[in-house]
């Protein structure tokens, strides 16, 4: 029998609620108390746990022997303060991303966890999803050929982002690139492995000189394949959408929102990789374009090709969002509690997902500011 896991909350903000109210669906915890320098935000869970103990300082969680482990919820410029507090009180932690706003934080944290340990990780939730890990599968078998190109577009929504939201203080927040591309360099380098930042822009809007609310860089991967992240955050919530696409030497995908919930495909290949890919993808519509009686040859790349048809692979919308979302959150716990129980599991992500994804939106980071526009 695996011990209940007794977690507490610190910043109990809307997003924290929404993460919590997936954890306590797993056997075997219990949500024991809250923090939050606002006492109504911590009210709120109360709804999940009538007897929910609600600390009046951080100082007193920490000190509660009851508490097994600390979800972090609070803005990113308290996440290393706070994790590492809670580390030094002998308690494990999940952070939401990013670990730190300094890539030297981030390593002191899973420094220190690694050598007491303890559990450090931060909610890089995008590896859990099916469609991530069958690209993943994809890539890794060649099944499309080389990688070559790819890229991400962001239109995100600020209409909940008033303008004394502190999501547009860099000292905050971190800026786009650190609060909210972690998790993006995260899913790039698992597939792709680790790339080099050759240029970045973080761009002011017109009219608010303390708003940068467009961030972009380029990324060059191994065997000189660039990727174009771009980030807005200038939509109504209405028109919210996301697009990745991936670019291969016979073949191309695109993902839709960011977190993933439709994959389409389109490739020149064999009836074997037709049927690898049906496999990958089960459920997907397969269209045939073209097909001819016998294998057909091209070239591209300098590298003699082979294929007998094209075809176009659609999932459809697999799950809505906020489904698909909430069980990738409930993935990422238990892979975190299960590693707790048996420490020779191999997790998903780790601290080192968290210091990784940060050193490279760092990186963009400062880039950016040596390439700074500000001609609002």
């Amino acid at each position: 029998m695996i011990p209940t896991v007794n977690f507490a909350v610190v910043g109990a903000g809307g997003f924290a609620r929404f993460a919590v109210r997936q954890f306590v669906k797993r056997e075997g915890t219990r949500l024991a108390g809250v923090y939050d320098n606002n006492p109504e935000s911590s009210r709120l869970l109360r709804s999940l746990n009538p007897k929910l103990q609600i600390y009046a300082t951080l100082d007193a969680l920490l000190a509660d022997p009851a508490v097994d482990l600390v979800y972090i919820g609070s803005p990113p410029s308290l996440h290393h303060e706070q994790s590492l507090a809670a580390l030094k009180a002998g308690k494990h932690v999940i952070c939401e991303k990013p670990a730190a706003i300094d890539v030297r934080q981030a390593r002191e944290l899973r420094q220190y966890a690694d050598e007491n340990g303890l559990l450090f990780v931060v909610n890089l939730m995008q590896r859990y999803n099916p469609l991530y890990a069958a690209v993943a599968t994809l890539i890794n078998e060649r099944l499309l050929g080389e990688f070559v190109h790819g890229f991400f577009e962001n239109y995100a929504s600020d209409e909940f982002l008033p303008a004394e939201h502190w999501f547009w203080e860099d000292g905050l927040s971190g800026g786009i690139f650190i609060e909210h591309g972690v998790h993006f360099f995260d899913m790039f380098a698992g597939w792709l492995g680790t790339g080099e930042v050759v240029a970045a822009q973080r761009l002011q809007r017109p009219g608010h000189p303390r708003i940068r609310d467009i961030a972009q860089c380029e990324i060059i991967y191994p065997g000189n394949a660039p990727v174009h992240f771009y980030h807005a955050f200038n939509q109504p919530k209405i028109l919210d959408r996301q697009e990745l696409r991936l670019q291969f030497e016979r073949g191309d995908l695109t993902l839709h929102e960011w977190v993933p919930n439709r994959l389409v495909l389109q490739a020149a290949c064999t009836g074997r990789e037709e049927e690898r890919l049906k496999a990958l993808f089960p459920g997907a519509t397969v269209t045939v374009l073209q097909e001819w009686d016998g294998p057909q040859h091209s070239q591209g790349r300098f590298k003699r090709i082979e294929y007998d048809r094209k075809i176009r692979f659609d999932t459809g919308e697999i799950q809505p969002k906020a489904e698909v979302y909430e069980a990738l959150i409930r993935a990422m716990f238990d892979d975190q509690l299960n590693w707790l129980a048996d420490r020779s599991r191999q997790r998903t992500i780790d601290a080192g997902n968290a210091v990784e994804s940060l050193a490279t939106a760092v990186a963009a980071d400062r880039l950016a500011e040596r390439e700074r526009f500000d001609l609002a």
